[in-house]
């Protein structure tokens, strides 16, 4: 079980590993060894995310995620396996714990008497400010 919240955790069995061969560092090992990994998680059909959670991560994944609702991360920083697979695991988590979010709603509110006075005061202000400059006559 991978924790993700209080309250939401995913199974490591949802999630299909692939093992690909990196573009990045390893020097003549990069032709070799498939170092860079490939994690795949179904949105949709997972039991452990609630539905707002589910919406959220479509709004934020992006290109990641395709219409079917299976979220690819491709992880190649490191030169080992192992590390680029954890490295895929905790973006996957970040994706979801910040999808898990809540946001509050904005309540619409009006400026205050004091906001709209200093406002209107600060206007007049510089409209005198113009016109001084526009006052200027030439007596020829």
């Amino acid at each position: 079980m991978i924790r993700i919240t209080k309250n939401i955790s995913i199974n490591e069995s949802e999630l299909k590993f692939n093992f690909i061969r990196s573009s990045g560092p390893g020097g003549q090992n990069v032709n070799k060894v498939s170092t860079a990994v490939q994690i795949k998680f179904d949105v949709i059909n997972s039991m452990n995310l609630p539905d707002y959670v589910k919406n959220m991560i479509f709004k934020k994944a992006g290109r990641k995620i395709s219409k079917d609702g299976i979220i690819t991360i491709e992880a190649k920083r490191f030169r080992t396996q192992e590390k680029n697979r954890l490295d895929a695991i905790e973006r996957l988590v970040k994706l979801i714990s910040d999808s898990a979010v809540i946001l509050k709603k904005r309540k619409k509110t009006k400026p205050g008497l004091l906001a709209i006075e200093k406002r209107i005061s600060d206007k007049k202000k510089r409209s005198q400010l113009k016109n001084q400059r526009d006052k200027k006559k030439y007596i020829d």
